[in-house]
């Protein structure tokens, strides 16, 4: 299953579980932990004490009670001191532990704020790379729908570079493509050089026309995956899509996908340009120069960088929606 990086109250998800960064002892701390157990109940601290301390790297499981989600998976996060304490690597394991609780656990879906990035004073930027990294570790061996919660801009930023390029990009008219520029004044039938439509005086029954239909977008997937000699779960592990999205793709020829998923596939295929618009068209869809996100998404197919978790990261800076998930 996907991953997501959305904006949203953690406390109001309603997924199997969600993880609270907690006090190693059983009572309620400061931020996420209080208003988790605020919007739980009583119960969920009652139950927390049964368990006694938690130690690093052993999260534990209770109940969610009055929460929308079916479970709460308590952990004790680091604390950023100056870098050189294995902060970084006691964070990932953390991401880990609390995954392979819920993978043995049987859940299906979970929701993780942005770990010790509020009062253990971990860089943000930093934790979010370090968030995605077993994130996609995780994701790269099991299916589970994984959902980071990121409230500040701040969090989500990428690195100054990647993100002055992505801007620079954005602003800069010039790298619109000629595909993408027409004169208000063309005719319609004159765009896309591709099409070939000529007006008629006499009115024509549909029954009158031929149609050639080409190649699906869904026969268009597979013989791409084919001719690249790749598998389907590296394919839509890789796309952020979710398995059974794939499979109802793959058995149903005549599929029409979202444009985000059409998107999802090129990426994971590592499509250029020409060959993105090629699979697009083959849906229906095109790259438009007056959409942020299309502008985005070609700028790092024009990078070579088909990273889908940088492409997220940089989509979410942006305000824009994070590719992947369901159709």
């Amino acid at each position: 299953m996907p991953f997501q990086i959305i904006k949203h109250d953690i406390t109001k998800m309603k997924v199997d579980a969600l993880v609270n960064s907690t006090n190693a002892k059983p009572f309620i701390g400061g931020g996420a932990d209080f208003d988790i157990n605020a919007a739980a109940g009583p119960k969920l601290l009652e139950e927390r004490k049964l368990f006694g301390d938690i130690k690093k790297g052993c999260p534990i499981l209770t109940k969610g009670y009055q929460l929308p989600a079916k479970y709460v998976i308590h952990l004790v996060a680091p604390i950023y001191i100056d870098g050189q304490h294995h902060e970084q690597e006691d964070l990932y394991q953390s991401y880990m532990s609390a995954l392979n609780l819920a993978k043995d656990h049987e859940i299906e879906s979970i929701a993780f704020p942005l770990i010790s990035s509020g009062t253990y004073r971990f860089p943000r930027g930093e934790a979010l790379e370090i968030a995605l990294s077993a994130i996609k570790s995780f994701l790269d061996l099991h299916d589970m729908m994984i959902y980071l919660l990121v409230y500040d801009k701040a969090s989500y930023q990428v690195s100054l570079e990647r993100f002055v390029s992505v801007k620079n990009y954005l602003d800069d008219d010039t790298n619109i493509s000629p595909d993408f520029i027409y004169s208000e004044k063309m005719p319609l039938w004159e765009i896309d050089s591709s099409i070939t439509i000529k007006k008629s005086s006499q009115q024509r029954k549909l029954d009158d026309l031929e149609f050639e239909l080409g190649e699906t977008f869904a026969e268009s997937l597979f013989r791409l995956i084919d001719e690249r000699e790749l598998n389907d779960v590296e394919v839509y592990k890789k796309a952020n899509i979710d398995r059974k999205l794939f499979s109802k793709i793959k058995s149903n020829t005549d599929y029409q996908p979202s444009k985000m998923t059409a998107i999802a596939f090129s990426i994971s295929l590592e499509l250029n340009l020409d060959q993105t618009k090629d699979l697009l068209n083959k849906a229906g869809y095109s790259l438009s120069p007056s959409s942020k996100f299309d502008k985005i998404i070609q700028y790092f197919i024009e990078d070579e960088n088909y990273d889908l978790y940088e492409i997220n990261q940089v989509l979410f800076a942006f305000n824009q929606k994070t590719i992947g998930g369901l159709d």
